[in-house]
């Protein structure tokens, strides 16, 4: 892993500059992926059977996973796997009901009364990748909030495959899909965004996918919305000399693993630690499966930067906005309120982040590329609608008239400042 050194805000501008050119990546593809989207758009399912055979060599009459299939994979899935699901999906439920909203009215003064509603979106469509990257973590994670929310439907998509790894259709009936298709890529979000003769149109758009899935969710943004665009993963580890280097190299290797553009960055006021976290990355890299991948990430886009004092730990990690944000220091709840800027945090030794990829309950579908700065978790609110409502009676809009028509004038709207004084009288 390259070291950084300097002031924190150097160091901090060298690792955002490295987000930015690594989430770069998807401009090579706008032109590509704008032209399935269309293709899509005007020929429907025709266009889905044609990119199915050309991109997945398969040749399809018909999108929809049947209920065979879906019976099919819970006689397959590994009973273990189940109960895991069954445990991991209470889990989430029980943290995403607390996110329920209620709407509000108050009565601020006479014939006056403002308010707003909670309404669930009508229709959500999830995309799962398919293959390597089928992850039933995450179905759990976009579809459980969805239905905790209220939406009436929700539809999720898949690459097809010769044989559906029977842990995502199972995963997606414990969490309560709808209906399953099998269409991926940006054609299968083309298809969601605009609907084909097969597939309904749907009014957000969910779910983790490649560079060309990420760049069809931006470009249909607007005609439908999206959860976020997801960038590649990202680790950061804020450690002290009580940190435990095995568990510390382990936890950035978790992250490391996912991608070769995912970012490990540890940040410890103790040399010590970071000498002997490298040792433990080469020890544990020698043992992983995805050795490749891990290595060619921690090597490309691992950092470790030694800070003086906690205070400047938490400055520079708070401006690099990571996405997972580990505490691997003692007494790290006690820290807490140091933190600005994170997508999930995780405290103390023992908190790995993989607790939130599977089981604590938390959405593990977060932020990257330091757009925690603005942004959040997938949580129940973002299946809702606010919708604000207000009532004035007559007497009201006659004490507020001179107000609103003063501020109409101002801004050059005469016909908006009529609207309230035809209402008085006033011709």
């Amino acid at each position: 892993m390259k070291r950084l050194t300097g002031s924190n805000e150097e160091i901090s501008k060298i690792l955002y500059q490295e987000q930015l050119e690594l989430s770069r990546q998807n401009l090579d593809v706008e032109d590509t992926v704008r032209t399935i989207v269309e293709d899509v758009k005007k020929r429907g399912d025709e266009a889905l059977r044609d990119y199915s055979a050309k991109f997945d060599k398969i040749e399809l009459t018909d999108f929809e996973v049947g209920q065979n299939l879906i019976d099919q994979a819970f006689a397959e899935v590994d009973k273990e796997v189940l109960t895991a699901l069954e445990n991991a999906k209470a889990n989430i439920e029980s943290y995403h009901r607390q996110q329920l909203e209620t709407g509000f009215e108050d009565q601020p003064s006479d014939g006056v009364i403002r308010g707003q509603i909670i309404r669930p979106i009508e229709r959500v469509g999830v995309y799962v990748p398919g293959g390597t990257a089928a992850y039933p973590s995450s179905v759990l994670m976009n579809v459980i909030p969805a239905k905790i929310a209220g939406v009436k439907e929700i539809i999720m998509i898949t690459p097809p495959q010769e044989h559906f790894v029977p842990a995502i259709l199972v995963a997606a009936k414990l969490a309560g899909v709808d209906k399953i298709y099998q269409v991926g890529g940006a054609q299968g979000v083309a298809a969601l965004a605009y609907g084909t003769e097969s597939i309904p149109q749907v009014d957000k758009i969910t779910g983790p996918g490649n560079i060309f899935v990420a760049t069809a969710k931006k470009q249909v943004f607007g005609l439908v919305g999206i959860d976020m665009i997801a960038g590649p993963s990202e680790i950061g580890v804020i450690a002290d000399s009580t940190a435990i280097p095995k568990y510390v190299a382990a936890d950035l290797l978790s992250q490391a693993e996912h991608d070769k553009l995912a970012r490990a960055i540890l940040v410890t006021d103790s040399k010590k630690l970071a000498d002997a976290v490298e040792v433990e990355i080469e020890k544990q890299l020698l043992e992983l499966p995805r050795q490749e991948i891990a290595r060619a990430s921690v090597e490309n886009n691992g950092r470790i930067i030694i800070a003086p004092d906690a205070d400047s730990m938490f400055d520079l990690m708070n401006q690099v906005a990571p996405e997972h944000l580990e505490i691997a220091m003692e007494n790290a709840y006690d820290y807490l309120d140091k933190v600005q800027n994170a997508g999930s945090i995780f405290l103390g030794h023992y908190t790995s982040e993989p607790i939130g990829d599977y089981y604590a309950g938390a959405n593990h579908v977060l932020p990257t590329t330091a757009t925690s700065r603005f942004s959040s978790a997938l949580g129940v609110h973002d299946f809702v609608k606010r919708i604000q409502y207000t009532q004035y009676s007559k007497a009201a809009v006659n004490k507020a008239e001179h107000d609103i028509t003063t501020l109409a004038y101002a801004e050059g709207l005469q016909a908006h400042a009529k609207a309230i004084e035809v209402r008085n009288g006033r011709d």
